[in-house]
């Protein structure tokens, strides 16, 4: 076989040269140690969870070394794009403040590596090929789907590995004349490699996350174009990764299978191979035993999820960075303050088996990323989330911001914040007595004592509340009524001989807070009156002693 005839009869329309596609993309010129790594997802339309928990690994190697974070879209199956699906991908990583520094953008590719977008890169993997062919590494096949259903048959009836390889790998032994009739017959064909490997050898490799492998080598002749001319992700990557100087490739380990198939196609092309990152599959628990997170039955695998949920962007990020690193919530009670980037990420420690996702876990820890943020930061988030998801919230807020964030300022700041919100979907229960509009007490919450006691301290309060008052003058005047109605202020007194007394400071204290706030639990009761101001305050008490 003439394979040099060959490569020429099947790609005529080629005339580049791998050299002259080489001196496109020159070596990039980085620091030493500096990462260059991307993000390469489908334009299918569905973002989910696994994307950003692989694509944070991507942005942190990257950036901490100084060097590449660059997005490409792998849109080489057609049937699988959906209109818009690029859109949606960059939004989503624009809303998780995933910052690329070079790749696909809405207006077009942003850097000199590009295209970005591989079926605009069709002449450069032809390019390839034809010198895979003309080497006699690759060929033309012709076989049929129905003809590959049948060898997959008889593969199992004989109980053999599936595949084209070795024996069945019919299209190896076309003649050039054959080839030629085939094609001026007009059927159709792919390009498939010809590998040179042996699955009784081992080909050795060191995963960045599972250690070193030892796997069989690839034997199988897999498909480099499909018959439209564009690659299959297999061939694609290897050429992109080499040509883009990716130096690591962050994938989740359901890749594993395939890995011998890419290390061998780089292998075959000269290149060096970049180092692999396979991450740990995301899990939960069902019924007592873990399994995968699934597209189906899990809707927090969608990232819409968490923006629907109101969980805010940094609390998820910081929630993947726990699962991603097992240092990470160490570091993070020693820095309480620190910005999540300024965490030493490590591959080394990421998990080698799968990760077990917990949405009451993420709620927990973004209850303390929230704790952390600013009554502004807070604001602004509550607001953007609120006018798609509570419009009724985001008008109260809207109509007087300099109100919502004394609110919200209530307790935030120093060495133990509180801690009330968890997602944006509980700013509403936790701040509505702070609006007549969503104020809706619940006087059952009211201590267990007399009726009309209740009702004469609460009209008893309002007659002299006092709006001047500091925290330490107002809790005064809230223990000098307790002799009136029996209770003490002293609640070491209390406790020694709680039936010597009608009731304590923290039952009067209650007694208001249930009137005020229609709770039992709310922020400091002083504070929470200033801001209602004393009309409002008393017009509560009157109100509740109406109704207790």
């Amino acid at each position: 076989m003439d394979y040099q005839a060959l490569a020429a009869y099947l790609f005529p329309h080629i005339t580049t040269t791998p050299e002259e596609i080489e001196a496109r993309y020159p070596a990039r010129t980085l620091k030493e140690g500096a990462k260059v790594t991307r993000m390469a997802p489908s334009p299918t339309g569905f973002m989910h969870l696994g994307n950003l928990y692989g694509a944070l690994v991507d942005e942190r190697l990257a950036h901490q070394s100084d060097g590449v974070f660059y997005l490409r879209i792998e849109d080489t199956d057609q049937k699988r794009e959906v209109p818009g699906g690029v859109q949606t991908i960059l939004e989503v990583f624009k809303r998780f403040g995933l910052p690329f520094d070079e790749g696909a953008t809405l207006e077009g590719d942003n850097g000199q590596y590009g295209p970005y977008r591989q079926r605009q890169r069709a002449a450069i993997y032809q390019t390839f090929a034809k010198e895979l062919v003309a080497r006699g590494l690759a060929y033309p096949d012709f076989t049929t789907e129905e003809e590959l259903a049948e060898m997959h048959k008889l593969q199992e009836e004989r109980k053999e590995n599936f595949g084209y390889y070795g024996a069945y790998a019919v299209g190896r032994n076309l003649t050039f004349e054959e080839i030629q009739a085939k094609i001026e017959a007009g059927q159709p064909y792919v390009i498939r490699f010809r590998s040179p490997g042996d699955p009784a050898k081992k080909v050795y490799h060191t995963d960045l996350v599972k250690g070193k492998m030892e796997l069989p080598e690839n034997d199988q002749d897999v498909v480099l174009l499909k018959s439209d001319g564009i690659p299959t992700y297999h061939f694609a990557h290897v050429v992109d990764d080499h040509l883009m100087g990716t130096t690591h490739v962050v994938r989740g380990e359901e890749w594993l299978a395939t890995l011998p198939i890419h290390l061998q196609l780089f292998d075959t092309m000269g290149w060096k191979r970049p180092k692999y990152i396979h991450t740990a599959q995301l899990m939960k628990m069902d019924g007592g035993s873990k399994r995968k997170l699934s597209k189906r039955k899990d809707p927090e695998l969608a990232l819409d999820y968490y923006f629907e949920a109101g969980v805010p962007v940094p609390a998820v990020l910081e929630y993947l960075m726990i699962l991603l690193n097992s240092n990470f919530e160490e570091w993070r009670l020693a820095n309480p303050m620190a910005d999540r980037n300024s965490f030493p990420f490590n591959t080394k420690k990421m998990s080698s088996s799968g990760a077990l996702f917990d949405i009451d876990k993420l709620h927990d820890v973004s209850r303390n990323v929230i704790s952390r943020m600013s009554a502004d930061e807070v604001y602004d988030y509550i607001v953007t989330w609120a006018k798609d998801f509570d419009p009724e919230l985001f008008a109260a807020l809207e109509a007087d911001p300099a109100y919502a964030k004394a609110i919200l300022s209530i307790g935030r700041g120093g060495k133990k914040p509180r801690k009330d919100i968890g997602t944006w979907k509980d700013v509403r229960g936790y701040i509505g007595f702070f609006y007549d509009d969503f104020f809706t007490p619940d006087y059952s919450k009211m201590p267990d004592k007399d009726p009309a006691q209740i009702r004469a301290i609460l009209e008893d309060y309002a007659a002299q509340y006092d709006d001047t008052e500091d925290a330490s003058a107002w809790f005064e005047r809230i223990k000098a009524m307790c002799p009136k109605y029996g209770y003490t202020a002293n609640m070491k007194e209390y406790k020694q001989d709680p039936t010597a007394f009608a009731g304590n400071v923290a039952d009067l204290s209650t007694i208001l807070r249930v009137a005020v706030t229609g709770r039992e639990n709310s922020p400091e009761l002083e504070v929470v009156m200033k801001l209602l101001g004393k009309d409002r305050v008393i017009k509560r008490l009157i109100e509740a002693s109406k109704l207790v």
